[in-house]
This record gives C-alpha cells, sequence and structure tokens, in this order.
C-alpha cells in the first residue's frame, strides 16, 4: 500500500512540475515575442507610444514640426489652448480639434491650430524657403521668440478635420426629379405591356386594321381596366379614319401624350404648412403598404425640418402597432398608440391632441385595413374621419388611399369603393418595382381623377418618390419607338 501511495504522490509532483516548467517557458516566449516586436518597430520607423508623465520630454526640433502643422504667427487668430492638470480652462476659440496631450503638470501647453492658422504657416514657409531664412515657426526650440510653445506631436499626427466647425455633419440633398434613376423601378411594368406594343410595331411600315386588333389586345390585358383602353382604342380608330396616322411612330406618340393627359391632373401640390399640426389619414386595405409608407414619408418630413407624430390607429391588425413604433424610432417620431383591439378613433384623436399641445407640425395616422366589399367596416372608417374633425377643425387635411398596384385591375375597384366612402384626396401607388400591372395607374388617374401623389419603386426610404407625371411617363416608356 505504501509504495501505491508513493507513485501516485510522485506521479502527482511530476505532473506539477510540468506545469510549471510550461508556465515558465510560455513567459520567456512572451518576453521574447515583445523584445522582437519592439525591435521590429524601431527598424520601421513605426508610431511609438507617447511619453509617460514621468519621462523627460526631447526639446522639439526643427525638422520634426510639419509646415501645415506649425502653429502660426501671432497676428493670426489664437488657437484653443488645453491647459495643463490643475489649471482652469480658458477658451479663446470655438473649440476645434486637439492633439492629444499627456496630463503633465507644468510642462508647455499643447495648441492646436486652426485650418487657416495652418494654411497661414505653410505659406510663411514656402516664403522663408524662398528668401533663404527660417520662419519663427520653424526655429530651433532654444531659440528666442515670442510666439506660443511649439506643437509637441506624436510621430504620426492625428487626422485633421476637413469641415468647417460650423457646418452640419449631414447634408439634406433635394430630391431630384430623375428619369433614368426611376426607369428601373418601373422595368417589370415597361417589359409587360410596351414591351408587347413595341414587338406588334416591330417591322410595320403602315397601320393596317390587324395591328389596331393587336394593339386592342395588348392594352385589354395590360390592367390599365377596360374604360381608358376603349378610350385610347377609339381615338386611334378615329385617327385612322380620317387618315392622320402613316406610321406607328404616330401611334408612339400618341400613347405617349395621352398617358401624360391621364396623370396630370390639376391639383395644387401638398403643403404641409398650411395647418400645424397638419393631419394626413391615410386608409387602403390590409397589405397594401400603408405603414411602410408612413414610415418613408416621415422620414422625408423629418430631413425637410418638420417635426412629425404617428398615429397607430391600426389596432386591429398584429404588430401593426410594433412595426409602426419601429418605423418611429428610426427617423425620431413619437408614436400614439391605444390598447390592442381597442377604438383606432379615440387613439387618433389623442394623437392630434398631443400634437396640438406639443407643437408637432404634422400627424400621419394610421388607419386598419378595411375590405371594401365589407360596408360595415366602411362605415367604421367613416366614424374615424368624423373624430378627427371633432379632434381639430379642418382636419384631416388630405386623406391618402394606398392601393398595392400588384392587384392589377381589382385595384381600380378598391379606389371606387373607398372614393364612395371617403373623400380621398389623393392616392399613393405602392410596389410598382415588383409587377408588370403598373399601368393601372392610368385608370385609375383616368376614372377617377384623384391626383397620384407618390409611387413606391423599391425597398429604400428614397423609394417613395414624389409623383411627377412628365417623369413617369418619360421613364415608362424609356427606349419605345417614337418614330
Amino acid at each position: 500500500m505504501e509504495g501505491v501511495f508513493d507513485a501516485e504522490k510522485l506521479t502527482a509532483i511530476a505532473i506539477g512540475l510540468a506545469f510549471l516548467a510550461a508556465f515558465l517557458l510560455l513567459i520567456v516566449a512572451i518576453r521574447r515575442a515583445r523584445r522582437a516586436r519592439r525591435r521590429e518597430i524601431e527598424q520601421a520607423g513605426e508610431e511609438r507610444p507617447l511619453p509617460s508623465s514621468k519621462q523627460k520630454r526631447a526639446a522639439l526640433r526643427a525638422e520634426d514640426v510639419v509646415p501645415g502643422e506649425a502653429p502660426g504667427p501671432a497676428d493670426q487668430e489664437p488657437p484653443t489652448t488645453i491647459p495643463a492638470q490643475g489649471a482652469r480652462a480658458e477658451t479663446t476659440q470655438p473649440v476645434a480639434p486637439s492633439v492629444p496631450e499627456t496630463k503633465d503638470a507644468g510642462k508647455p501647453l499643447v495648441t492646436a491650430p486652426s485650418e487657416a492658422t495652418a494654411v497661414a504657416a505653410a505659406e510663411a514657409t514656402a516664403e522663408a524657403a524662398t528668401a533663404g531664412k527660417v520662419p519663427p515657426a520653424l526655429q530651433p526650440a532654444s531659440a528666442p521668440t515670442s510666439h506660443p510653445a511649439p506643437v509637441e506631436r506624436p510621430a504620426q499626427a492625428a487626422p485633421t478635420l476637413q469641415l468647417p466647425l460650423d457646418k452640419p455633419a449631414r447634408e439634406i440633398k433635394p430630391n431630384k426629379r430623375d428619369a433614368k434613376a426611376l426607369a428601373p423601378g418601373l422595368a417589370r411594368t415597361r417589359a409587360g405591356w410596351i414591351s408587347r406594343l413595341g414587338q406588334a410595331f416591330s417591322g410595320k411600315r403602315e397601320i393596317d386594321p390587324a395591328l389596331v386588333e393587336e394593339i386592342e389586345r395588348v392594352l385589354l390585358t395590360a390592367d390599365i381596366g377596360v374604360r381608358t383602353s376603349q378610350k385610347l382604342l377609339e381615338e386611334i380608330r378615329t385617327s385612322l379614319g380620317r387618315k392622320e396616322l402613316s406610321d406607328p411612330g404616330a401611334v408612339w406618340r400618341h400613347l405617349r401624350k395621352r398617358s401624360t393627359d391621364f396623370l396630370r391632373i390639376d391639383a395644387p401640390p401638398v403643403d404641409f404648412s398650411r395647418a400645424k399640426p397638419f393631419v394626413l389619414l391615410t386608409i387602403g386595405v390590409n397589405g397594401s403598404g400603408k405603414t411602410t409608407t408612413i414610415g418613408k414619408l416621415a422620414s422625408k418630413l423629418r430631413e425637410q425640418g418638420k417635426s412629425v407624430l404617428l398615429a397607430a390607429g391600426d389596432t386591429f391588425r398584429a404588430a401593426a402597432t410594433e412595426q409602426l413604433e419601429v418605423w418611429g424610432q428610426r427617423v425620431g417620431a413619437p408614436v400614439v398608440r391605444g390598447k390592442e383591439g381597442g377604438d383606432p378613433s379615440s387613439v387618433i384623436f389623442d394623437g392630434i391632441r398631443r400634437a396640438s399641445a406639443e407643437g408637432i407640425d404634422v400627424v400621419i395616422a394610421d388607419t386598419a385595413g378595411r375590405l371594401h366589399t365589407k360596408s360595415n367596416l366602411m362605415d367604421e372608417l367613416q366614424k374615424v374621419r368624423r373624430v378627427v374633425g371633432k379632434a381639430m377643425d379642418g382636419a384631416p387635411h388630405e386623406t391618402w388611399l394606398v392601393i398595392d398596384s400588384t392587384s392589377g385591375q381589382n385595384a381600380i375597384a378598391q379606389a371606387q369603393i373607398f372614393t364612395q366612402a371617403m373623400s380621398v384626396t389623393g392616392i399613393v401607388l405602392t410596389k410598382l418595382d415588383g409587377t408588370a400591372k403598373g399601368g393601372v395607374i392610368l385608370g385609375i388617374a383616368d376614372q377617377l381623377q384623384i391626383p397620384v401623389r407618390y409611387i413606391g419603386v423599391g425597398e429604400r426610404v428614397e423609394d417613395l418618390r414624389e409623383f411627377d407625371a412628365e417623369e413617369f411617363v418619360e421613364a415608362l416608356f424609356e427606349d419605345a419607338n417614337s418614330g
């Protein structure tokens, strides 16, 4: 037994010694690696750490000073001064980016020259070099000078801030209307009925009855709507009867012109400043993109400097309020919400009252998706409108119907029912980038005479574009044969 015990004891001791030896070898390896790295840094000339407060600083030499970073003459604007530890800070100029400095009392103050000072110093250096003299900023530290103590800088200077301090960090760029930028979002619609019309015209040198029948077939299957398609065909037949058309290019020009006429509805642009708060009510069926449109529009208004409040009136759809709150956090807009399944009218009422009390510019109210075939749901939507009018005289100032363009001709039926129940003042057509049924916009504008305010051609905020008839038609008929 004693032999067994001694063997176990010796094994434990051996294991312990092995661990100790491995630990010592690891320490030695780490130290060797540090020394090797230090030698590599010294040979490569890399940046060395700043000297500690206990180390004595070497005097600044002329060759250590970069002309663009040298302190300027005394007649230049005074730089910001960072005092030594324990001294009271005094700022003689708006704060500029400064060079890092160790907390060491009694040492020279570190100055951060402004951009103008650096430029002046560079010019002075060039002039002095031409004259064969050394400017005061580049004289050795021992030379007498009336200028402030020179900048002591590390081997690699900190990057200089390029923008002026009084310039905002983010510039708000105007939303430039560009048909070429809009064209990719209409690619599928253009590849649908526009492309089929192009194939029908291909190789044709004159208009004949067979070509007219092909045009009729394409238009009737293009989700433009029967009424609008028949109007276009009747105009073409009338022109053919009068022998006014002699080539397919004339038909293209006619379609361009009439499409622009349908979309160019005489309506003033939306002025979000004509009331405070300006109340915008959004309506539409579930899945049309109301909540996403609200979030993107709120982002655009915030970029214009307007304050926005979102009212989560869609209290029935699961996670609708949470989705709107996410958008509110993104754009910095407060969200007024109610209980799930509660009265949406009361939520919007509270939102308008809060906006009035806090001086908020715009209130955008979400509403529950309504099936346009259910009269009781449409009646409840009318109740929302009445309550909004009680919360503020003249509200809502705009009522926009959000329509999913992928629904095709069904979108025209939706719009007709909604406009009978509500006073719709604008249309927002979403998801144009994901469907070939974008021609429905012509039927809606022609039959309802309601202006299209925005169109959605992508997932990004900038893809919610303010609608312009000429821009839209130009992008829709891009590369089409104009004769």
